[in-house]
């Protein structure tokens, strides 16, 4: 009898051991599942200040520990797929593609497949972070340095995830739309910025759960509490809200500035939403409807009397030579209003998406072509490793090119900045565009076929890119959201969803220029060297 009392506690014992093996993964699951909600449309932006200190306990406790049943770059791949698996979950959007002949498994694979590798991808940018700072970590025992590396690592490899093909989910666009004020930060130096204060702010708040004693000195200012464990804990608990507040503050300085609007600068501009489903849009139904929503729109639009009107990526899904026998450049010729139309520019056997400046005589007189591409949507990405794979999954031939990185887009108003669909999660696109002389955006999107969190998702990113840059934007897709919005970001119209709308507002053409835009991500190689320069000192201290 005590035998078998003895080996049921064991058992019972054993399965805790499990449960308790487990933990650690579900809380790192579970807390980037809620940084995960913190982007549009779920919105919960306050998550951002504290999702990522739970990983960061498991990361830099790992370091000083001998024996972890929990190895970081585990957990950090299970805080990845919770954070972009919940925020890019959309991409399953794109099945069913039968409409473009594509059988109904093979659509699902390519769903799944899409899904799981983007997230993975995010994922491995977590796991890095993870690894080297337990790298950074294991030989400095200091926790303000902790979080000057640690912020300097999340920053320096999110720089070179977005210098690759595929990048949409920087933890930055968890702020936006909602809290503007902090993400005015990024008119100093991108989004960047906004990702460097929410990684010290966790970092700092998981500094305190970590409790590890600091230096000598900053022991001896703070002795006056009594509880042994208390001063530093307090310590980075009052940083990390001095910084939090501190941070915002800055941000609301630079959210209450003005807007100068002068009337010579003040251009009236319509968009026309024509709301074309994929499922018809490449087809003979799909052709009729987009001449003539857009033809009329135009038309109405001509006569309220705008200056310009700007249609979506692939409004007219033609090359151009269709496009110029369209009846709605007929309707240009005749009204002499500019319109900019969404279209595609053969080039030999390829194409370019591109939109056009259509100018009252009814001529081109610009194009920009779609620099970054939608990998897999539009080319292959990796097509060495992966086309074979997609090639068995998809009888598509994708044949379309990317325009020229150093593109600049004049018009009868001045230039302007374009960013084509997914190019809005590209901020370099932007700033390279304003440098350059860029007045107002010009966003141009399809965002057809997916749930509206998609859509609600792209809408933030060109909110960011209106505040980094201190531009009007202007948003005109297929399906939704189109919007306008202002240099502070708010949102002065923005439309439904599904829906054929159109719509009237006067921007204002603008010449400043942000410290963004004047020296680009000067806070990144920043924190890098501060950084690697706290390091090689503690390490020669020690060694000393």
């Amino acid at each position: 009898m005590q035998q078998r009392q003895s080996k049921k506690l064991r058992e019972q014992e054993k399965q805790g051991n499990k449960f308790a093996i487990l933990i650690p993964y579900l809380i790192a699951l579970f807390s980037g599942v809620l940084m995960g909600l913190t982007v549009a449309p779920y919105g919960v932006w306050f998550f951002g200040w504290i999702a990522l200190a739970p990983l960061w306990v498991f990361v830099v406790s790992s370091s000083f520990q001998r024996k972890n049943s929990s190895p970081p770059i585990l957990l950090s791949l299970a805080w990845g797929i919770g954070y972009h698996g919940v925020a890019l979950f959309w991409i399953t959007g794109i099945h069913p593609m039968t409409w473009m002949g594509v059988p109904w498994l093979a659509s699902l694979a390519i769903a799944l497949f899409c899904w799981v590798f983007i997230t993975l991808w995010g994922a491995a940018l977590v796991a890095s972070w993870a690894i080297a700072m337990r790298v950074f970590c294991r030989s400095i025992p200091n926790g303000l340095v902790h979080v000057l590396i640690g912020t300097a690592l999340w920053c320096g490899l999110e720089a070179l995830w977005s210098a690759g093909p595929l990048w949409w989910s920087s933890i930055s666009y968890t702020q936006s739309p909602h809290n503007l004020v902090i993400l005015h930060l990024g008119q100093l130096s991108g989004p960047s910025a906004v990702t460097a204060a929410l990684v010290a702010v966790n970092g700092l708040i998981a500094e305190a759960l970590i409790n590890h004693r600091g230096t000598e000195n900053t022991e001896e200012k703070i002795k006056f509490f009594s509880a042994l464990s208390a001063p530093l804990r307090f310590f980075y608990f009052g940083t990390a809200a001095a910084l939090f507040i501190t941070l915002h503050l800055i941000g609301f300085g630079l959210y209450s500035r003005p807007l100068a609007q002068l009337p010579e600068a003040a251009l009236k501009v319509g968009i026309v939403q024509g709301n074309v489903p994929n499922e018809i849009k490449l087809y003979p139904e799909g052709f009729r409807r987009a001449i003539e929503g857009y033809t009329s729109g135009y038309l109405k639009l001509a006569n309220q009397g705008v200056d310009a009107v700007l249609t979506p990526e692939g409004a007219l899904p033609f090359f151009q030579d269709q496009i110029m026998g369209s009846s709605l450049v007929t309707a240009v010729r005749e009204k002499g209003v500019v319109a900019w139309i969404g279209g595609f520019y053969k080039q030999g056997s390829s194409y370019t998406n591109s939109l056009f400046t259509i100018a009252g005589d009814g001529e081109i007189k610009s194009r920009y072509g779609k620099a970054k591409m939608v990998p897999i949507g539009e080319y292959i990405p990796f097509e060495s490793i992966l086309g074979g794979i997609i090639s068995r999954l998809s009888p598509l031939d994708e044949h379309q090119v990317p325009g020229s990185p150093n593109q600049v887009f004049d018009t009868p108003f001045g230039r302007a900045i374009v960013g084509i669909c997914y190019e809005s999660a590209f901020s370099g696109q932007f700033r390279r565009q304003a440098a350059a002389g860029g007045q107002f955006i010009l966003s141009a999107s399809n965002d057809a076929h997916y749930s509206a969190a998609m859509p609600a998702q792209h809408h933030a990113q060109d909110i960011m890119r209106a505040i980094e840059t201190d531009r009007w934007a202007v948003r005109a897709t297929n399906t939704g959201y189109s919007a306008f919005v202002n240099p502070h970001g708010k949102t002065v119209w923005i439309s439904g969803h599904n829906t054929y709308e159109l719509h009237t507002e006067t921007i204002y053409r603008r010449q400043t220029q942000t410290l963004y835009v004047r020296w680009g991500d000067w806070l990144t190689p920043s924190l890098l060297g501060a950084g690697t320069l706290a390091w090689c000192l503690i390490i020669r201290h020690a060694r000393l």
